[in-house]
């Protein structure tokens, strides 16, 4: 039985070709939707991006026919701009007060009621990413979905990057005497390039062998990186280890890094970055950035020049860094940073048209970034250069992102199958006792 998708706004602004994802149903997209995609279009961001982008297809789409009569697409389905059952007079008498929210589920309640007088009756579903909005529907009978097309998988199979297995002991000491492994022994896994492999007695005894699948994915291999001392700091657990393998392989010029807040991400790339660019040149410069995402509520304009004004948003970076370089008075960083040269702290914001060759890039926060936004650093990416992707899925400040539909879990799920990439999930925090029971019971 065919269905009516009635489209709420927040689902276009997240992806503008929602519309086509329908299959051979009816989409309805209210009156009040066009309103608030307009009064998003001049923004500079993301949303003013996607909802002119909105604008677009909306318009390229007048060509087949009247919209507010319906017009065929491709999938089957037909899309309409719904101009009529616009009444409030059902809805007032639950809930009062006319917001844009409640025009669209008067739409959906009024197409709703039409079709129950139907002779062949077609069900009425809302589709919107607002919570609140499926909570309302479901209050007035009307169904509700979240729009999940845009999520690059399962929760529980975000790839992690590693992969623990039992195996015999004889298999561990074929590993530790000829240096390698088939990945065969991994019966029934698919395993991609570069996933570590945790393997482990299958007697239950200690012994156990931490490997690499190499670019084939035909081979685990031992590690190659030396990563006992890195600008000071030692790897304190074995994903730590993995970290700095993939930060320090130079044949991976795409690493991505996901954990808890104090798993040792931003510190660890950081080091990895100032070896490779100072000490071993293989870099000319190391280029941090972060998206300018405020947590809470925004501290408003800031007075001063560029790196006055970007002092605050990239603290963090600066607090690593004031770590490494083991400084201690205050200003002493910014004259070691001065007299340096090589290290660029910037914001996202000025990535935008820029090519970055020879560089080693580190995108911190990347969870707040969106599908396009990642897709626009990555082809600023010029030879020679690595960059690196960390942040926290579940920390997430973006008012349209979630744990599976980010820039960052984007890209995990995109590479994991790539030679050039590298990923892995460090779950063990190490800023300290009371941040690593925080970050798991909180």
């Amino acid at each position: 039985m065919k269905k009516i998708y009635v489209i709420d706004t927040n689902v276009l602004l997240q992806e503008p070709r929602a519309l086509f994802q329908f299959e051979d149903n009816e989409v309805v997209i209210p009156a009040v939707v066009l309103e608030e995609i307009d009064a998003k279009k001049r923004y500079m961001d993301e949303l003013g991006r996607n909802a002119r982008e909105v604008s677009r297809i909306l318009d390229s789409l007048r060509d087949k026919g009247k919209l507010h009569e319906g017009v065929p697409l491709e999938e089957g389905g037909t899309v309409r701009v719904e101009l009529n059952h616009r009444s409030m007079q059902h809805l007032k008498e639950t809930f009062t007060e006319v917001t844009n929210d409640n025009r669209i589920l008067a739409v959906a309640m009024n197409l709703q009621a039409e079709q129950e007088k139907a002779s062949s009756p077609k069900k009425v579903i809302i589709v919107s990413k607002d919570a609140l909005v499926r909570v309302k529907a479901d209050a007035l009978a009307i169904k509700a979905e979240n729009f999940l097309n845009d999520r690059v998988t399962d929760f529980d199979h975000i790839f992690k990057g590693k992969l623990y297995k039992d195996v015999p002991l004889e298999t561990l000491n074929m590993f530790f005497e000829n240096h390698s492994l088939p990945v065969s022994v991994i019966e029934k896994d698919k395993v991609y390039p570069h996933q570590f492999i945790i393997l482990k007695d299958a007697l239950g005894t200690s012994a156990s062998a931490v490997g690499k699948v190499d670019e084939t994915g035909q081979w685990i291999r031992p590690f190659i990186s030396d990563s006992e001392h890195i600008w000071g700091i030692k790897p304190r657990n074995v994903e730590q280890k993995m970290a700095l393998e993939l930060l320090l392989h130079n044949d991976i010029p795409l690493v991505t890094l996901t954990g808890k807040a104090g798993t040792g991400k931003t510190l660890l790339s950081l080091a990895a970055g100032l070896l490779q660019t100072e000490d071993l040149g293989k870099y000319n410069k190391l280029l941090v950035a972060r998206p300018v995402v405020p947590m809470g509520k925004d501290i408003g304009f800031l007075p001063g020049e560029k790196e006055e004004k970007l002092r605050p948003w990239m603290q963090p970076v600066f607090d690593n860094l004031e770590y490494l370089f083991n400084t201690k008075k205050p200003g002493e960083l910014d004259q070691i940073l001065a007299g340096m040269g090589s290290i660029q702290v910037e914001a996202l914001t000025y990535i935008r048209g820029r090519s970055i060759p020879d560089q080693f890039i580190i995108i911190d926060e990347a969870q707040n970034l969106t599908k396009h936004e990642v897709k626009t650093i990555l082809t600023r990416v010029g030879e020679r250069s690595k960059i690196v992707f960390m942040g926290d899925p579940a920390q997430i400040d973006h008012p349209y992102l979630d744990e599976l539909n980010n820039g960052l879990a984007y890209i995990v799920e995109k590479f994991k199958d790539k030679q050039i990439s590298g990923h892995v999930k460090l779950e063990k925090g190490e800023r300290s006792g009371l941040a690593q029971l925080a970050a798991d019971i909180l």
